[in-house]
C-alpha cells in the first residue's frame, strides 16, 4: 500500500504541475500502475464523439490496485488492403497497412488520430485497442491480378508497424510479404522492430533480385528515453543489430532517425547516424515532429508526465519550425518544418550523413519483374479451356 501511495502522489503532482504549465489534461491522467508499458498517459475521448467522457474523485478509495490495462485485438475484413495517396511529401504512392493501432506507444505517433474513426481515443485506446485486417493475403493476390493493375512499390506498414507485437500471433505482414515475394513485386518496409529478422528467408531473395529495401527506425540510442518514449518497440540496440544483420544478408537498409523532437532527441542526429551507419545503414532519412490534431494536447501531456523542465522550450521550438503553429499540413513544410530551427535541423543532417557516406540518390527498386497471380490464385475460379 505504501507504494501504491507514493504512486498516486506522483500522479497528483503531475497533474499539479500540468496544470501549471497550462496542459489541459487536468485529472484524467490515468493511474500509473494501470497503465504501465504504455506510451499514452490518457485515454480523451475520440474527436468524432458525441460526449466526451471525463474522469473525477468521487470520494471512493479501493485497497487493491488497479488491474493493468490490457490489449485488445479485433479481426475485422476489409474490401480491398491497398491504400493510394497522391501526398509529394512522401516516396510511394501506394501502401498496405496489416494493422490498425500499434502497441509500440509512441506518444507521437502521427497516425494516433486515425483511431478516432473507430470510435476510439488517439491516447490509450490507440496502443491498446488494436485491429487486424484479415484475409490481408488473398485481398492482395486479387488486387494484384486485377488487368488493370500496374506494378509500383508499396509501402509496408507506413501508417502503424507492421511488425508490431501482435504480429508475432497473426503473421498478416509474413502472409503479404509471402505474396510479393511470389509475385515479384517491389517493397519498402519501415519498422522499429526487429521482428523483420524473421522474414530474412523472404526479404534476402527479394533483394537478390532488386525488390525490396528496408528502412529501420532509430529515434534514440538512450535507452532510458526510448522507453519512454517508445515502451513497447524494442530497443534501440535491437535496432541496430537488425540493421547489422539485414546488411550481412544483402538487404539494402536505411535509418530513419524519426521524428526529430526538440529538447528532447535533437541532440543525438549525429550519433544516430553515425552508429547506424556503422552496423550497415546506407541510405538514411529524417522527419520532423508533427503535431496533428490531437496530438497537440497529447505532446503536452507527456511532456509535462515525463520532462516538465522542458515543455516551454520544446513547444517553442517545435512551434518555430511550423510557422508558430503546433502543425503546418502545408505540403512541403509538414514533414521537415520551416524556419530557422528546422534549417539547422535538415543541415546538421545533411552534413553528417554526407561526411559519413551515406546513398545521396535513393536506391531504386524494380518493377519490371512483376509477374501477376493467375486468376485461380487471386481466388477467383479459372476459366476452363475448350480444348
Amino acid at each position: 500500500m505504501a507504494a501504491q501511495a507514493s504512486k498516486l502522489i506522483d500522479d497528483s503532482q503531475r497533474v499539479t504541475v500540468a496544470r501549471q504549465l497550462g496542459v489541459r489534461f487536468g485529472d484524467r491522467l490515468v493511474d500509473s500502475d494501470r497503465r504501465r508499458g504504455r506510451g499514452a498517459s490518457s485515454n480523451p475521448s475520440g474527436r468524432l464523439e458525441a460526449f466526451q467522457r471525463e474522469t473525477f474523485d468521487d470520494g471512493w478509495t479501493a485497497d487493491e490496485a488497479p488491474e493493468p490495462l490490457k490489449t485488445e485485438v479485433t479481426v475485422e475484413r476489409p474490401r480491398t488492403i491497398i491504400t493510394r495517396n497522391d501526398s509529394p511529401d512522401i516516396s510511394f504512392d501506394q501502401s498496405i497497412n496489416p494493422y490498425r493501432g500499434c502497441e509500440h506507444g509512441c506518444f507521437y505517433c502521427y497516425a494516433r488520430p486515425t483511431h478516432a474513426y473507430q470510435g476510439l481515443s488517439a491516447g490509450l485506446d490507440f496502443e491498446s485497442r488494436l485491429f487486424v485486417k484479415d484475409g490481408a493475403a488473398a485481398l492482395l493476390e486479387r488486387e494484384l491480378a486485377n488487368p488493370r493493375y500496374k506494378p509500383k512499390v508499396i509501402a509496408l506498414g507506413a501508417n502503424t508497424d507492421a511488425y508490431q507485437p501482435i504480429e508475432r500471433q497473426y503473421r498478416v505482414t509474413r502472409s503479404v510479404l509471402e505474396v510479393l515475394a511470389k509475385a515479384r513485386h517491389p517493397v519498402g518496409i519501415v519498422t522499429k522492430s526487429n521482428l523483420v529478422l524473421r522474414d530474412l528467408d523472404l526479404l534476402a531473395p527479394m533483394a537478390a533480385e532488386g525488390l525490396v529495401k528496408v528502412f529501420v527506425s532509430v529515434t534514440t540510442v538512450d535507452r532510458g528515453l526510448a522507453r519512454r518514449m517508445e515502451p513497447r518497440a524494442p530497443t534501440p540496440e535491437r535496432r541496430l543489430e537488425a540493421i547489422e544483420r539485414l546488411a550481412d544478408a544483402g538487404v539494402p537498409v536505411g535509418v530513419m532517425a524519426a521524428p526529430i523532437i526538440p529538447a528532447v532527441n535533437d541532440g543525438e542526429i549525429e550519433t544516430i547516424l553515425t552508429r547506424a551507419y556503422s552496423a550497415g545503414a546506407r541510405e538514411a532519412g529524417y522527419v520532423a515532429l508533427r503535431l496533428p490534431l490531437e496530438l497537440r494536447e497529447s505532446f503536452r501531456e507527456w511532456l509535462a508526465v515525463n520532462f516538465p523542465d522542458r515543455l516551454k522550450r520544446a513547444i517553442a521550438l517545435t512551434q518555430s519550425m511550423h510557422g508558430g503553429k503546433d502543425y503546418e499540413s502545408q505540403w512541403g513544410r509538414r514533414m521537415a518544418g520551416s524556419g530557422p530551427y528546422a534549417w539547422m535541423i535538415g543541415r546538421r543532417f545533411e552534413i553528417a550523413a554526407k561526411r559519413l557516406g551515406y546513398r545521396e540518390t535513393p536506391l531504386s527498386l524494380r518493377s519490371d519483374l512483376f509477374r501477376a497471380p493467375a486468376p485461380a490464385e487471386a481466388g477467383a475460379p479459372r476459366q476452363l479451356s475448350l480444348f
